[in-house]
């Protein structure tokens, strides 16, 4: 736990939800000197019908702020965000990789310059509204562990921090549950007690990913073709699709199609059933091996997610020269290059690493 005193100056960062919002009132009535941020990172249109919400949520941060009785501030990171996020994020997709713009925004942008600019305003420390803990040992060394709410955890998303970033951060909803972070923002009447979670790529919002990326990448019609090398159909460009994927490739007559490969070099889709063996993988191998809390000796026991929303399966991680092999205990399906596996060991995220 981090010292506590009343000249400890934080800031929130405030995005207008109702978790970021909650985070704010608990550490001002633990003591802190609190102090919110808005983060303005992306403002861009994102297609007809597809409007970046960055106003409606700058507005209803100050309202939050307002209501709590904080001062509040706009930070403009659109350029940083558009050169370590977006750029990052375009150049896997035209790799035919599927990045995770939600670690890597958290990694850069929110937990990284956010923090040293909070630093240089004089703040001690920074706060956010995710779903995840840190605890403290003895030897100084912090560590991530998932957030009380299973339904609700974001540890996942924050697998790329390092220590330098997890002494910085607090986490004050963390030990709730998402009904508990309700039931307080309506009986404290924020303003956005009752407003819906936000969902879509970081600071984006929610567009369709083939019409967001089709701004950056340019279309190129190729063959749909089944495990078998038949033609089966064309498509507008692999870059827009993506392991296990079944919306989108619009062909009919037939069972479901999910997407089972790309071969960006001949820039042909490869389909499947959904029990296909194609989608299906024991071993994963995974390169930029990252320690969060200390190391841990290979080979290791432990459970992993390779996507935000799956259950901890159980694997072990064995250091074969500069990669891990993941061996899992049961085959993975939609297994996608460029996702990032998070190790855990009971609740703990130990480690984490790219998909190759």
């Amino acid at each position: 736990m981090k010292k506590i005193n009343n000249s400890t100056k934080v800031i929130v960062g405030l995005s207008g939800g109702v978790d970021s919002a909650a985070a704010a009132y608990l550490l001002k009535k633990q003591g802190y000197d609190v102090h919110a941020v808005f983060m303005k990172n992306f403002a861009e249109r994102v297609g007809p019908g597809h409007e970046c919400p960055w106003r409606e949520d700058r507005l209803m941060a100050y309202r939050v702020a307002t209501h709590l009785g904080i001062p509040v501030e706009t930070w403009n990171f659109e350029n940083e965000y558009h050169a370590k996020v977006l750029r990052y994020m375009v150049t896997e997709y035209q790799r035919g990789r599927t990045p995770n713009p939600d670690i890597m925004c958290n990694k850069e942008i929110k937990f990284k310059l956010f923090t040293q600019k909070a630093k240089r305003s004089g703040a001690q420390l920074i706060a956010t509204g995710h779903y995840a803990r840190i605890s403290k040992d003895t030897r100084g060394v912090y560590h991530l562990h998932k957030g009380k709410d299973a339904n609700k955890d974001q540890s996942y998303f924050l697998a790329a921090l390092d220590q330098s970033q997890l002494r910085s951060v607090l986490f004050p909803v963390g030990s709730m549950t998402k009904p508990r972070v309700r039931a307080l923002a309506r009986r404290l009447k924020l303003p956005n007690a009752d407003r819906p979670d936000s969902q879509g790529i970081c600071f984006v919002g929610k567009v369709p990913m083939d019409a967001f990326l089709k701004r950056y990448i340019e279309p190129q019609k190729g063959d749909i073709v089944d495990t078998r090398g038949s033609i089966v159909g064309t498509h507008d460009g692999v870059s827009y699709y993506t392991i296990g994927q079944r919306r989108g490739i619009n062909i009919g007559g037939g069972p479901a199609l999910y997407v089972v490969g790309k071969d960006s070099k001949r820039n042909r889709l490869v389909v499947g059933v959904h029990d296909d063996l194609a989608l299906l993988r024991r071993e994963i191998t995974v390169r930029d091996w990252h320690w969060l809390g200390g190391s841990h000796r290979f080979p290791l026991a432990c459970t992993a997610k390779i996507r935000y929303r799956q259950a901890n399966q159980r694997v072990t991680l064995r250091k074969t020269g500069k990669t891990i092999m993941a061996s899992f205990a049961v085959s993975q399906r939609a297994v996608s290059a460029g996702q990032t596996l998070a190790a855990y060991r009971g609740s703990e995220l130990v480690g984490s690493g790219i998909i190759d």
